[in-house]
C-alpha cells in the first residue's frame, strides 16, 4: 500500500492509583537518545485516526478499540526529516495529527522500530521528548486528562 502524505502522533497514557498520569514515550532504535510518541505515516485511503490506531498496535501492541482522544494540536513536519521526497518536489512539508490514548491492563510490546520505552510523569516526558510537536501534544492531552501543569 503507498504511504499517504501525512503523519499520525500517539501518546498513550495511563491513569493509575489516586488518578495519576503516566505517558509511554519510545526510544527509535535507529536514532541515538531519540524520545518519542508513536508516529507513522498514513497508507492509502487511511484516516489518520484510522492510521493513528494502526500505528499504535504495530509499534506497540495497543489495542485498536483502546480510547482515543483527537487533539487539536497539529504540526507540519519537513519530508525530508519523514521519508524524503516520496511525493516529489513540491511536497516539502506534511501535516501531523495528534492524538491521546488510554492504556488499560494490557501490555506494551514494542516492534523493532524501537529499542525501549518508559512510563513517565509528565514532567519527565516533557524533558525527554525530542520534537517540539511531541511536546506540544503531550502538553495538551496532559490538560485534557484534567492536569493543569
Amino acid at each position: 500500500m503507498s504511504r499517504a502524505p501525512f503523519q499520525a502522533l500517539v501518546l498513550p497514557y495511563k491513569i493509575g492509583p489516586g488518578n495519576t498520569l503516566r505517558y509511554a514515550i519510545f526510544s527509535r532504535r535507529d536514532s541515538r537518545n531519540c524520545w518519542q510518541g508513536i508516529a507513522g505515516g498514513g497508507e492509502g485511503k487511511e484516516t489518520p485516526r484510522a492510521a493513528a490506531k494502526r500505528e499504535a498496535y504495530e509499534e506497540a501492541g495497543i489495542d485498536t478499540a483502546s480510547k482515543y482522544i483527537k487533539l487539536a494540536s497539529f504540526a507540519t513536519l519537513p519530508v525530508i526529516n519523514v521519508c524524503g521526497f516520496k511525493w516529489g518536489p513540491r511536497v516539502l512539508v506534511i501535516p501531523e495529527y495528534c492524538f491521546g490514548v488510554e492504556v488499560k491492563a494490557q501490555k506494551v510490546k514494542l516492534s523493532r522500530e524501537h529499542s525501549g520505552f518508559k512510563w513517565v510523569s509528565y514532567g519527565e516526558a516533557i524533558k525527554m521528548l525530542k520534537w517540539d510537536s511531541n511536546r506540544n501534544a503531550l502538553w495538551e492531552l496532559n490538560y485534557r486528562l484534567g492536569k493543569k501543569t
